[in-house]
């Protein structure tokens, strides 16, 4: 009797199991309704079941947060908030929707935490549903109209941009749609950074911590934001801008259903769009928004532009000069640049084209969509008050006119892409134009009698001066050269001009071996047959005596085989000039990127500079008497003698260390971008793990014969980091090898040089691995870890050049070696 009746108790409890895990699972999977609440541990399903709604606790936070979260993916990504600011503190909490059609979030005690505060009551039977979009949708029952959303979360973005979201204004209801970051990993509550279209003057994307911009994508051009280059073809989303009477938003929409892409603004402030990997089971970052110096807002103040291919990377526009030039000479750049010669409005003030640039700040702008750029030109020029102006839409040849009213800020130079545009000077700027013209003619008499006369007395004076300054000149070059800590005397020979104009035929461009960052290189001959190279450092280059001597002591101090050897130095007036030993096959940049050059190239002298260029970055890392941070190890930086043996040269940028010196921060960032590791680029920061980053990337371009910086591919927009990690993840890593290569290489060898560069190019420097344990990963057959994703995964993409425009809308569809500072 017992046993049957244990039997009936256990079949009535599996009975009564199967029918609650019923009910639950039709919770799970249908509405919430004012009659269906769903509780914590309960969620709601998108019906492709790519989105999952319901109670989480976030980070190691024990706090609770109703939020929107991928279901398919394992991560279990967070995308959408409710309860931002006010988390529930138990596993008690209860959503449901009135039958207003509001939805609310109860607490234990049954008060409210969060509602959705409807605008507009229900006139049916209101139920919230999610979306396959990721979208929680308030219906007003059975109605199909236009309106027949109560509510949407797509309406109230956190810190993440879903396929089919917005980012703008409703001009009608003044509701604004925005990014806005989490305070941290554990607290969804909103954090000081932003993500918008600002409507101030003309709408311009940008980032803003607090009411501080940050970074500016620009205006809309019509195909892209201007703050952005020409793009490839996107294959994984197209964009859309829409700006009426109505509204002004930017959304995007994938390409793919079944790609899962997210726009993320994190706690730090960094915007970045991520893939989902199904092989990997990651997300891999697409771009991210700020890549360069030049991206941040305003970096070289007004009236100046920024061009991270120039060295120093930021210049006065034409007409400008320097408003603090002690504070230029020491590049910070932040009071920008001063008119050189006031504007005249009377005199005929002219305008100056400024081809292929990012447009400047448009707070304080104005637009005119109905006139073209020649009507543009005339209502500026007729305004004394403008300083700019420029084509608003650069389709069909141009269209538009946006006029500036106050300082020109945050301009940008692009190699490809930009836009043109024009800005105000004075008549003296333009040459002989308009008034000047005949004004100058009258002058040109006076002008030409006045040089005649002060080159003769020039040259009067220059004979004399030279005559006094040849007994000078050995001690005038031994006192610059020694001039300062005792210590550091250089005790190298000192060249005279003399010596050095002779062996290299006076700088001829026939000995011009090429040019880099801070001058020209020169093949030269001296008397008893040696030949040598003199790098001839450029006048405007910025790198001054300090800094020339930093490179010369440092040299000195270092003998090893995979080091370049100095010979000596020239200091003469302002010439200053260093003597190495000559490099017969010149650099590695010339065999590696060429496509002859790189046929001479087998696997065999390829591992044999690899290894070279390793040891040598031992040598300055650990073996040398000095710990020495190169900084700007790149391919043009490896010399190779007449056996192809690499030599690493250029220490103009490198820094000492002393012995328990690991890791120094600077605010003057210098090097080569492409080279640069993300934590010196953006942060300052800087250690050994920086050249092992740079050294990864040299790897990466040996093997594949192809640059990093400007990588361009018909499938992705990923630099060549993104490319080999890419190909890694999918285990497909000799398609990266150089096709040149064919049969001469090591399939083996060549796999363990992907392998540790991909480890040395990490994103995080402590994940990299010092030099020593590159060189024994290389000397043996150990199992090596599995590499993380790299930093700087792709080039700098914040739009694609996708358009389309609307009838009645404006709608549209969518080696470089930066500044030195004083070693410290």
């Amino acid at each position: 009797m017992k046993g049957t009746t244990k039997k009936s108790l256990e079949r009535l409890l599996f009975l009564c199991s199967f029918v609650l895990s019923s009910i639950r699972t039709s919770t799970t999977l249908d509405t919430v309704t004012p009659s269906q609440p769903i509780s914590d541990g309960q969620t709601i399903v998108s019906p492709g079941e790519s989105f999952e709604l319901g109670f989480f606790s976030p980070g190691s936070s024990r706090n609770r947060y109703l939020g929107i979260w991928y279901k398919k993916i394992s991560t279990g990504t967070v995308v959408w908030v409710a309860n931002r600011e006010a988390p529930l503190f138990d596993h008690l909490g209860v959503l449901k929707v009135t039958a207003q059609g509001n939805l609310v979030l109860l607490n234990s005690t049954k008060g409210i935490v969060w509602s959705s505060n409807t605008s507009r009551a229900a006139e049916n039977i209101p139920d919230a549903r999610l979306l396959e979009s990721g979208n929680l949708v308030v219906e007003d029952g059975n109605d199909d109209g236009p309106d027949k959303y109560l509510w949407q979360s797509f309406d109230y973005p956190c810190d993440t941009l879903l396929p089919g979201m917005k980012l703008g204004r409703n001009l009608a209801s003044g509701f604004d749609w925005f990014l806005s970051s989490w305070k941290s990993t554990d607290d969804p509550a909103h954090g000081d950074f932003t993500f918008r279209i600002d409507l101030h003057g003309v709408p311009q994307l940008v980032l803003k911590k607090g009411s501080a911009t940050q970074f500016r994508a620009g205006s809309w051009n019509g195909i892209r934001w201007t703050g952005a280059q020409a793009m490839v073809r996107n294959p994984v989303y197209t964009y859309e801008f829409v700006s009426n009477e109505t509204y002004v938003y930017y959304k995007y929409e994938l390409l793919n259903s079944s790609v899962f892409s997210r726009m993320v603004l994190n706690a730090s402030g960094v915007s970045q769009r991520f893939t989902w990997i199904d092989r990997s089971h990651s997300w891999v970052l697409y771009y991210v928004v700020i890549v360069d110096q030049c991206d941040n807002y305003a970096f070289c103040g007004a009236y100046a532009s920024c061009n991270i291919n120039k060295s120093p990377v930021c210049s006065c526009l034409q007409g400008f000069e320097p408003k603090s030039p002690r504070d230029w000479s020491f590049l910070d750049w932040t009071d920008g640049c001063a008119r050189r010669t006031l504007l005249d409005c009377d005199k005929g003030d002219g305008f100056l084209k400024h081809a292929g640039v990012k447009l400047p700040d448009t707070t304080y702008a104005s637009v005119n969509k109905s006139i073209g750029l020649e009507k543009c030109g005339e209502l500026c020029s007729n305004n004394c008050s403008c300083t700019a102006y420029a084509n608003s839409d650069v389709r069909g040849g141009g269209s538009g006119c946006i006029l500036w009213f106050s300082a020109l800020i945050d301009i940008r130079e692009f190699s490809d892409g930009g836009q043109d545009l024009y800005i105000r000077v004075a008549a003296s700027e333009l040459g002989n134009i308009g008034a000047e013209r005949s004004s100058n003619d009258k002058k040109l008499l006076g002008i030409i009698f006045g040089s005649v006369i002060f080159i003769a007395m020039l040259a009067i004076g220059l004979i004399l001066y030279i005559r006094k300054k040849k007994a000078k000149t050995k001690n005038s070059l031994e006192k610059d050269c020694n001039d300062g800590d005792e210590n550091e005397v250089m005790e190298l020979p000192i060249f005279d001009m003399k010596t050095i104009i002779k062996a290299t035929e006076n700088f001829s461009i026939d000995k011009k071996l090429g040019e880099g960052g801070f001058g020209a290189v020169y093949k030269g001959n001296l008397n008893e047959g040696q030949e040598i190279a003199v790098k001839r450092l450029s006048q405007d280059s910025g790198q001054g005596l300090k800094e020339f001597k930093n490179e010369v002591i440092l040299i000195a101090k270092l003998q090893h085989r995979n080091l370049v050897k100095l010979l000596g130095c020239c200091v003469e007036r302002d010439e200053r000039l260093l003597i190495y030993e000559y490099m017969p096959n010149k650099s590695l940049d010339y065999f590696i990127f060429d496509e002859s050059g790189r046929k001479e190239l087998d696997w065999h002298n390829r591992i044999n500079i690899i290894n070279g260029i390793a040891r040598g970055l031992l040598y300055l890392h650990q073996d040398s008497r000095l710990r020495i941070i190169h900084r700007d190890l790149k391919a043009s930086n490896v010399l190779l003698d007449s056996k192809m043996n690499p030599k690493i040269s250029d220490f103009g940028l490198a820094r000492m260390f002393g012995g328990d010196e690991t890791e120094a921060n600077t605010k003057k960032v210098v090097g080569t971008y492409g080279y640069m590791s993300p934590e010196y680029a953006i942060d300052g920061l800087f250690s050994v793990k920086s050249d092992v980053f740079s050294f990864g990337v040299l790897v990466l371009e040996i093997v594949s014969g192809r640059k990093n910086r400007g990588f361009n591919h018909p499938d992705h927009q990923h630099n060549l980091l993104g490319h080999a990690w890419r190909l890694w993840m999918e285990e497909r890593p000799l398609e990266l090898i150089d096709d040149i290569l064919g049969e001469s290489c090591a399939l083996s060898e060549v796999l363990r040089c992907i392998h540790v560069a991909l480890l040395c190019v990490q994103q995080r420097p402590d994940d990299r691995p010092s030099m020593s344990t590159v060189v024994l990963m290389f000397g043996s057959d150990t199992m090596l870890p599995q590499p993380k994703q790299p930093g700087f995964f792709t080039e700098r993409n914040v739009v694609e050049a996708e358009s389309s425009a609307s009838k009645n809308d404006s709608s549209t569809k969518n080696e470089i070696t930066i500044s030195l500072l004083e070693p410290r």
